[in-house]
């Protein structure tokens, strides 16, 4: 495909393709095999099976605006077009734009709408978007609705005439509630507005919103699709090509693009997605199953236990159920603490996705920015815990988080008087 590139002086010029040739067709080849080859040719100089880093910041041209797809390197880099290219392979997108974290993905979609401009969030959002909608967007004339989207209907007692957007993730963080993609999309495409789905928590291994009619596919890389803590970056997956045109501009006007080398890093994790999400799941469904039968913790929220009241929902619009699981323990915000500080192979950090496990109290860490009376309504509470199962062995995991639970949770039988 042609594409038109800026040169410096603000002219257009035709180049050759952004990307390299996307190697092996989506539909010819399944997730796994994708995750290994899409975006990946051979060096056709050296021979090389891994593409060379490159930090170069600029490029030759043959004649003024005249180039092999890159003139330089904040308009584009060949790691990126690498990885971007696989991002949409396995999305089931036709582009993919990567951004040099989440946080920057979330600012360059809501740049693409004009000023005065109304969006309606998922009630339920990570903590970074809700500070963003709230904090950040308003400056630019961008006003956020949130809504409880348990029921898709309730979204239509939000929208406005000009609400140019819909945004929504699930799984929520962090409390992993479902949306119903398709519902939400038919219901906001009614009015005009483009669907955004974070899709962090499954990645493209377990769920594909685009699909679903969603319009675009947003993730964190920094969590499941580089997997292991050492990587901030983000992306953007779409079909349609005036998105793509309008966000390829932001990307390369506004500047907030990865390097090389986390690009490159980001790329090497994707390979193991499929291999690391399966263990993720299955190491999942175990705590949370020993959490559930524990009388030691008053509720266990994982949509791949039968008791989620979005069970039915889960099963219908995703292909597992991730490596997430959140629950109350028996108890108060000390009580929680104790947990945390008792556990040996749950780290206690924020964030998540990565190979090793672990664990955080959103009440006053990823979901601090959130106001008391919000949290309230979500139910994120004192002694509301979320973990982020790892990949270590199961029963190592298991033992710990019993031993931790022993810990915390502290009964004294006082004898009557």
């Amino acid at each position: 495909m042609t594409v038109v590139t800026s040169t410096t002086n603000g002219t257009s010029a035709p180049a050759g393709p952004a990307t390299p040739a996307p190697g092996p067709a989506p539909s010819k080849y399944s997730f796994g095999t994708l995750a290994i080859h899409a975006g990946q040719q051979p060096d056709p100089h050296t021979g090389a099976v891994i593409p060379a880093l490159s930090l170069s910041t600029t490029y030759k041209q043959s004649a003024v605006g005249v180039h092999n797809g890159f003139e330089y390197s904040r308009s584009g880099n060949p790691n990126r077009a690498d990885f971007e290219t696989a991002i949409a392979a396995l999305e089931h997108a036709k582009y993919a734009l990567a951004f040099s974290s989440g946080s920057a993905t979330t600012s360059s979609v809501i740049s693409m709408l004009p000023g005065g401009s109304h969006v309606v969030s998922v009630n339920d959002v990570y903590g970074g978007t809700y500070r963003y909608f709230t904090k950040v967007a308003p400056a630019s004339g961008v006003k956020a609705t949130f809504v409880d989207l348990l029921d898709a209907e309730n979204l239509r007692n939000v929208m406005q005439e000009n609400t140019r957007m819909v945004w929504i993730e699930t799984p929520t963080n962090p409390t992993l509630r479902l949306v119903d993609i398709r519902a939400v999309a038919d219901i906001a495409h009614e009015y005009g507005a483009l669907l955004v789905v974070d899709n962090t928590f499954l990645s493209p291994y377990f769920q594909n919103p685009l699909d679903l009619g969603a319009d675009l596919v947003v993730h964190s890389c920094t969590k499941y699709i580089n997997g292991h803590s050492d990587v901030v970056l983000g992306v953007a997956a779409m079909n349609d090509t005036q998105v793509y045109d309008k966000l390829k501009f932001l990307q390369n006007a506004i500047g907030a693009v990865p390097a090389p080398f986390d690009c490159f890093m980001a790329h090497r994790g994707l390979k193991t997605l499929h291999l690391r999400m399966r263990q993720h799941e299955e190491n999942a469904l175990a705590v949370a199953a020993l959490l559930e039968a524990s009388p030691l913790v008053e509720n266990v929220i994982y949509p791949g236990l039968p008791s989620h009241p979005q069970y039915e929902l889960a099963q219908r619009q995703q292909r597992g159920f991730g490596g997430m699981v959140t629950f109350r323990i028996r108890g108060d915000l000390q009580t929680a603490d104790r947990f945390l500080q008792s556990v040996q192979l749950f780290t206690l950090a924020e964030s998540l996705g990565g190979v090793e496990s672990l664990c955080e109290l959103p009440v006053l860490m990823t979901h601090g920015s959130v106001s008391p009376e919000d949290r309230a309504v979500l139910g994120i509470t004192d002694n509301l815990i979320r973990l982020s199962v790892g990949v270590e062995d199961t029963q190592d995991l298991l033992q710990d988080v019993s031993q931790a639970l022993e810990r915390a949770v502290q009964v004294t039988d006082t004898p009557a008087a």
